[in-house]
C-alpha cells in the first residue's frame, strides 16, 4: 500500500468545491430533492442543478436537470408526485415541472421579467410566484422591445433616496407582484399591484389565502418596516396582521391552518435588534412572540465565503399543527431548534456546526439539515430526532477532502479588559508543527451584526495552507451573543469594539507560543474592512494589512451608499449635521498615523460601500507617501468574495495572500 501525503489547499481549489443547499423533503418523509452548486471554469460563472434522493435507500443521489445555467427553488407538489422550479435555461428564470416517475421538465410559465420563489396550492392545481411589474404594466409573456437605437445613452432620472440597491445596481420602476398559474392550462393571474414590493411566502391550507409581507407606508424613503398581511384569493383584498411598527416575514401556515409562525422584530435597537418567532392565531387574531425575554436569535446569521443558493427556512410545522423546527444562531454555532404553539423551546440538534438548511417535510421525528463545519464545506445529513443520530447522505467534495489537509480550529473564550466575556477561534497553519514560529492574520467579519461560526471558510484555509495562523473573534456587535452584545456596538465605532479586537491578539498572544508578535496581519471587510482602517490608523502593531469593501469616511457614506443616509444614524448615532461625531469616527481622519503597509482592495459596482471611500483612502495615503496599492474588481458589487466572477473571487484571495506574503516575511 503507497501512503500519498495530502497537498495544501490553494485559492483555485474554491473551482474543485461544490455546493448543495436547499434541501427539500417531500411530505412522504423520504424522497428529498436539493441544489448542488459547481463553478463551471470556462464560462467563468456557477452552475446549478436539481438531485434527488430516496432518504432511506442506501443509493446515490440521481441527477434531475442538466446543462450549464442555474436551477433552483425546488418545491414538491402536496402529492409528492410532481416538483416546480426555476431555472433559467431560456433566459430569465422560469417556472418548470418534473414529474418523479421521469421525463423532460415542462416550462410552464414564460413571463416578460422572469419568476422567482414558487408556492404550490394545497390542491396542486396552481402555484403562486412573483415577478417584476412597473406601476399599471400589464402581465405579459413577451418583453416589450423599445424601439429607441440601443446605442443611445439615456439619463436615469432620480427622484427617490432609495433609488439604488447594492445587489440589483440602479433600481428602474419595476416591484414585485404576486401573480398565480394554473399548472394544468398554464393560465396566469395577476393578484397584487401598486407602488410597493410584495413578498410572497406561503399558502393556506384552505386554499383561499396568501401569507406576504409589505412595506405598504407613503414615505418609503423615510420608511424601514416590512408589515405581514393575510391575501384574499378571490377578492385580492389585503388584511395587515401587524401594526406598522416592525421587520416581519418568514410566514408559514400550519397544516390545519389554525396558526402562522413567522420571524420579525419591532425595530427596537434599529438593525441591531434581535430577530425573534411570532406565532399568529388565525381564529383568534393574535399575535404573540414565543422567544419573548430571550436572548434567542431567530434565522441563520453566520458569516462565510462559499455556499451558493442558500435558502432559511421559516417556521417547519409538523403534521400535528403545533410542533415546529426552526434554525437560530448561538455563540458561533447555528442550531435546530424545536418548539411548540404552548411555548416549548429547545435545540434539537446542538453541535459545533452552522446548520445552513433544513426540512422535514412536515415530519416531527426526523429532517434532512445542511451542515458544514470548519473542516467540512458542507454536506445533507438526515437527522433522527428522537436519538440525535445523524446519518450522511452526500459527499460532493469527497475527492476535494481526500486530497488537500485542511487545518483545524480552536475555540477560544476570554475576558476583555473591561470584564466582558468573549467568544473566537485560533486556526493553525495547515503545516504546522510543535516548537516552531508562525505569522498570524487577524480576521475581522463585516456587518457588524453578523458571526463568524464553526463553519467553512475557504480565505482562512488558504491562509493557513501558507503558513499562517488565523484568528477571528465575535466582538461586541456581532450576532450570537445577546440583544446587549449586539447592540453595544451602536455609537461606538471604533471604540470597545477595536478593544476587544486587541484584547483577542493580546490573549492570543499569551495563550499560543507558536505565534510570532512580530509578524502580525490584519484584514476584513465591509465593517471588517471600516475596522482594518481604524485599526492601521491607531497601532503600528501589524506589520501589514489588506482592507477590503471598506468604509472610510463617515461624512461622505451618508450619501454615497444605498443605506448611508439612515445607517449613519442607526450606527454611527449621528445626522449629517454632526459633522464633527462622523468624522471623528472616520479612519480617513487619522491617515497621518498610517505606517502599516495597506492593500486596497474594492469593486467598482458596489454600491453598500462605495469605490469612492476606497478613493479617498487610497489618495490620502499616497499623498503622503504611504505604503499603498489599489486593487479595482470590474462589474462586482459588495458581494464579491462570496458570489462574484469566480476568476475575480480567486483574484481578491491570491492578492490579499501575495500582500501578506511581501510585508510579512
Amino acid at each position: 500500500m503507497i501512503w500519498v501525503s495530502k497537498r495544501t489547499l490553494v485559492a483555485e481549489d474554491l473551482y474543485q468545491l461544490k455546493s448543495v443547499a436547499d434541501p427539500q423533503l417531500a411530505s412522504n418523509g423520504q424522497d428529498l430533492v436539493y441544489i448542488q452548486t459547481a463553478i463551471d471554469e470556462k464560462k467563468n460563472d456557477y452552475v446549478s442543478n436539481i438531485y434527488y434522493m430516496n432518504v432511506e435507500e442506501e443509493s446515490d443521489p440521481v441527477q434531475w436537470t442538466f446543462g450549464t445555467e442555474r436551477n433552483f427553488s425546488p418545491r414538491w407538489s402536496p402529492c409528492g408526485e410532481k416538483v416546480a422550479f426555476v431555472s433559467t435555461r431560456s433566459g430569465k428564470g422560469q417556472i418548470y415541472i418534473l414529474h418523479k416517475k421521469g421525463g423532460e421538465a415542462r416550462q410552464l410559465t414564460s413571463i416578460a421579467h422572469g419568476v422567482s420563489n414558487p408556492v404550490w396550492s394545497p390542491d396542486g392545481k396552481q402555484i403562486a410566484f412573483t415577478t417584476g411589474l412597473k406601476p399599471g404594466e400589464e402581465l405579459s409573456e413577451k418583453e416589450e422591445k423599445s424601439e429607441e437605437n440601443p446605442k443611445l445613452l439615456k439619463p436615469l432620472v432620480v427622484e427617490k433616496m432609495k433609488y439604488k440597491s447594492d445587489a440589483a445596481g440602479f433600481l428602474d420602476e419595476k416591484v414585485k407582484q404576486v401573480a398565480i398559474v394554473n399548472v394544468e392550462s398554464g393560465e396566469v393571474q395577476l393578484i397584487t399591484s401598486g407602488n410597493a414590493d410584495i413578498h410572497l411566502q406561503s399558502w393556506s391550507p384552505d386554499g383561499n389565502t396568501l401569507a406576504v409581507s409589505a412595506d405598504l407606508s407613503e414615505d418609503a424613503d423615510f420608511s424601514f418596516i416590512n408589515d405581514f398581511f393575510l391575501l384574499d384569493i378571490k377578492t385580492k383584498e389585503l388584511r395587515k396582521v401587524t401594526e406598522g411598527t416592525g421587520y416581519f416575514g418568514s410566514a408559514s401556515f400550519s397544516p390545519d391552518g389554525k396558526y402562522i409562525g413567522l420571524f420579525g422584530h419591532e425595530r427596537e435597537f434599529k438593525n441591531a435588534t434581535l430577530t425573534k418567532l411570532w406565532i399568529y392565531d388565525v381564529e383568534g387574531e393574535t399575535l404573540s412572540c414565543l422567544t419573548e425575554g430571550t436572548d434567542l436569535l431567530v434565522g441563520d446569521l453566520a458569516i462565510g465565503d462559499f455556499h451558493q443558493g442558500v435558502v432559511t427556512p421559516g417556521v417547519l410545522w409538523g403534521e400535528n399543527s403545533t410542533s415546529f423546527y426552526f434554525l437560530a444562531t448561538d455563540h458561533g454555532n447555528t442550531v435546530l431548534y424545536y418548539g411548540s404553539v404552548e411555548g416549548e423551546l429547545y435545540p434539537a440538534l446542538l453541535d459545533k456546526q452552522h446548520v445552513y438548511g433544513a426540512t422535514t417535510g412536515g415530519q416531527v421525528n426526523q429532517a434532512v439539515v445542511a451542515i458544514s463545519k470548519p473542516t467540512e464545506p458542507g454536506e445533507l445529513y438526515l437527522l433522527d430526532v428522537p436519538t440525535g443520530d445523524l446519518k450522511q447522505l452526500t459527499n460532493v467534495n469527497k475527492e476535494f477532502l481526500e486530497e488537500v489537509v485542511l487545518a483545524e480550529v480552536e475555540e477560544i473564550e476570554f475576558t476583555s479588559t473591561d470584564d466582558w466575556q468573549l467568544h473566537g477561534w485560533i486556526m493553525k497553519p495547515a503545516s504546522f508543527k510543535e516548537g516552531e514560529k508562525y505569522p498570524c492574520i487577524l480576521e475581522i467579519h463585516g456587518g457588524p451584526h453578523a458571526m463568524y461560526a464553526n463553519t467553512y471558510f475557504h480565505e482562512f484555509q488558504m491562509l493557513a495552507a501558507a503558513g499562517y495562523a488565523v484568528l477571528f473573534i465575535n466582538p461586541r456587535g456581532s450576532h450570537g451573543y445577546g440583544q446587549s452584545f449586539v447592540d453595544a456596538v451602536r455609537g461606538d465605532y471604533g471604540g470597545r469594539d477595536y478593544a476587544d479586537l486587541m484584547d483577542a491578539v493580546d490573549f492570543a498572544l499569551k495563550k499560543f507560543d507558536f505565534i510570532d508578535e512580530n509578524k502580525l496581519g490584519v484584514t476584513g471587510g465591509s465593517y471588517g474592512g471600516f475596522m482594518t482602517n481604524w485599526i492601521v490608523g491607531h497601532t503600528n502593531r501589524f506589520k501589514a494589512a489588506v482592507t477590503q469593501r471598506s468604509i472610510s469616511n463617515w461624512i461622505s457614506f451618508y450619501g454615497v451608499s444605498d443605506i448611508g443616509y439612515y445607517f449613519n444614524e442607526w450606527q454611527i448615532k449621528a445626522e449629517l449635521e454632526d459633522l464633527e461625531t462622523l468624522w471623528k469616527h472616520s479612519p480617513l481622519a487619522y491617515v497621518k498615523r498610517i505606517e502599516t503597509p495597506l492593500l486596497i482592495l474594492h469593486s467598482e459596482k458596489d454600491y453598500r460601500c462605495p469605490i469612492e471611500q476606497a478613493e479617498q483612502l487610497y489618495i490620502a495615503l499616497k499623498h503622503r507617501k504611504k505604503e499603498t496599492k489599489f486593487v479595482r474588481f470590474p462589474e462586482s458589487n459588495h458581494e464579491l468574495s462570496r458570489s462574484g466572477k469566480p476568476n475575480l473571487r480567486i483574484e481578491r484571495l491570491n492578492h490579499i495572500l501575495g500582500w501578506f506574503k511581501e510585508y510579512i516575511q
